[in-house]
């Protein structure tokens, strides 16, 4: 894993040297349009010799003597779809492009060629950058790019390789967010908030959604999760809906690099749901924080506002209750929101969150660290909607089943989890990950009835839910009411207990007072020092 991690950040830094003085936002889809191009050529190539050895072997049941037949169902495209492979004509792949990439008019050949691509495979059309012949693009770096972006995979076997380039696209697509800055996160989620909400949902069987699906990424973990976890990836069925239509193609072309099925639709969710009769057994979902301009003076008299009317000048609400309405009967959601909608009484917003606690809906409440986007310093925290919290048999996520919880919620303050990635970010490591993820799982799931829970060992070595001093509690209804209907975690968690190291009280504020003392004393001294020097230079203090 090392090893890929490594060559991720040489060729980022590589790719990034080439940009010279374009925009990221514009840079990304010359980069990330070409690593496509690349994956499925590589998988175009890999069918091709298949089918050419089996077709050429005389030992094989599709052996064809005739060249002319050979080279037919060589070029035949359903050859190609119905093992879910892109067709790509010859002037198209990898090989010829790379050929000619010291040419001046590689520019126009790259297009020419997405253009062919799209022509001949329907899913994709509108989905392929066709941006290379711009004159501003610098065609000699554009052919080191290709120069570049060719070395991946080289002499790996098909699986290996394909698998390589999604890995590089997925890790570029975090690199290009994070060069935008304030813009990227409109299309990326950090990946370890992503990790976060696939592994307490446990996606393994039924419909996903998201609603506000950005580049794709809660959707490529969520294969990841199944593929890990030993499930089948057919399994699960795939919605999502996008306003931005470039953020669409990012999409489009992230789920294609791993040959996901899903249907994704573009459009403003609220205005215009494109999955009007959905319910879905999973939701994840991080929609933009407290956007302003969602329309919400078209949408007064919505069937989805079951709890109350969301203000004009806030979506929070919104958001929470569309995918609230969106939510099978058994279904549970995980929404990424900013912190202030947790305790926020503006408008509407107190008596829509206190109609959803009472409703039963909110499972569990997760306060999120600082500094883990790349668009907004704005605290973020995790939403878990269950519809049905009275106890479900197994199915779906639900290993073994999960217990009742209707009159609980979970608080979990995971603010001081995370580690500093560089000077601005940071990110949740899988030990964290599974500490939260676990916990939920500990309080949520079923236990086994024959544990004598008095053994606090024995509790948490077979799983079983404990409350946490300034980490997790399982709060009643009753304490949610006492607090006003305020979700935020630090109001229930408490304060971590601190250890008892053995030394004595008298003793700690003994060696404090000395510690305090002495640093007076040398400030003392260096203010002598600063004014005899100041002194000496003609400045008498």
């Amino acid at each position: 894993m090392t090893d890929i991690k490594d060559l991720e950040k040489t060729l980022w830094a590589a790719a990034d040297k080439l940009r010279s003085n374009m925009d990221a936002a514009e840079y990304k889809h010359v980069v990330l349009g070409l690593i496509f191009l690349k994956y499925i050529s590589d998988a175009f190539n890999g069918r091709y010799d298949q089918l050419k050895l089996e077709l050429q072997d005389p030992g094989s049941e599709w052996y064809v003597a005739e060249e002319q037949a050979v080279y037919h169902t060589l070029n035949d495209k359903d050859e190609y779809s119905s093992h879910n492979i892109f067709y790509v004509p010859e002037k198209a792949r990898w090989g010829y492009l790379q050929s000619k990439a010291k040419l001046p008019e590689i520019g126009k050949l790259v297009d020419d060629a997405m253009d062919e691509i799209e022509k001949l495979n329907p899913p994709l059309k509108g989905v392929l950058p066709k941006i290379y012949a711009d004159p501003d693009l610098n065609k000699q770096r554009l052919g080191e790019l290709i120069d570049l972006i060719g070395s991946i995979g080289f002499n790996q076997p098909g699986h290996k390789a394909k698998d390589l380039l999604g890995r590089v696209y997925e890790y570029f697509l975090g690199q290009f967010a994070d060069a935008e800055g304030k813009s990227g996160g409109q299309f990326y989620t950090p990946a370890s908030i992503v990790k976060l909400l696939v592994a307490m949902l446990e996606p393994y069987k039924g419909r996903v959604y998201d609603g506000a699906c950005g580049s794709g990424g809660m959707f490529v973990q969520s294969e990841h999760f199944i593929e890990e976890h030993g499930g089948r990836l057919g399994d699960i069925s795939i919605y999502g809906q996008e306003s931005n239509p470039t953020t669409l193609r990012l999409a489009k072309m992230n789920l294609a690099i791993r040959g996901i099925d899903a249907k994704i639709e573009l459009g403003d969710t609220f205005l215009n749901d494109r999955h009007k009769d959905l319910k879905a057994d999973f939701i994840m979902a991080n929609p933009p924080f407290n956007i302003s301009d969602w329309s919400g003076e078209q949408l007064r008299e919505d069937i989805r506002w079951k709890y109350g009317v969301p203000p004009v000048g806030n979506a929070n609400y919104a958001w929470l209750q569309h995918f609230a309405h969106k939510l099978s009967p058994n279904g549970t959601a995980g929404i990424v929101l900013a912190n202030g909608s947790m305790n926020s009484n503006t408008g509407s917003e107190g008596e829509i969150r206190k109609a959803m606690i009472e409703a039963g809906l909110i499972d569990c409440m997760v306060a999120l660290p600082a500094q883990l986007f790349y668009n907004t310093m704005i605290p973020a925290c995790l939403w878990f909607l269950a519809r049905n919290r009275s106890g479900t048999p197994p199915s779906g996520g639900a290993r073994g089943g999960f217990r009742d919880r209707s009159n609980e919620i979970l608080f979990i303050d995971a603010r001081k989890l995370g580690v500093m990635v560089n000077r601005r970010n940071k990110e949740l490591t899988d030990a964290d990950i599974a500490k939260i993820a676990d916990t939920y799982h500990k309080w949520r799931n079923k236990a086994d009835d024959n544990l004598n829970l008095s053994d606090v060992t024995l509790s948490l070595s077979k799983g079983i839910y404990l409350d946490i001093p300034g980490f997790c509690k399982a709060a009643t209804m009753d304490e949610v009411r006492n607090n006003n209907y305020v979700l935020m975690p630090g109001r229930y968690v408490g304060t971590e207990e601190a250890e008892d190291d053995g030394v004595l009280f008298a003793d700690k504020m003994a060696a404090l007072t000395a510690t305090l003392a002495e640093q007076l004393k040398q400030g003392h001294a260096l203010e002598e020092q600063i004014k005899a020097n100041l002194k000496s230079i003609g400045f008498d203090l």
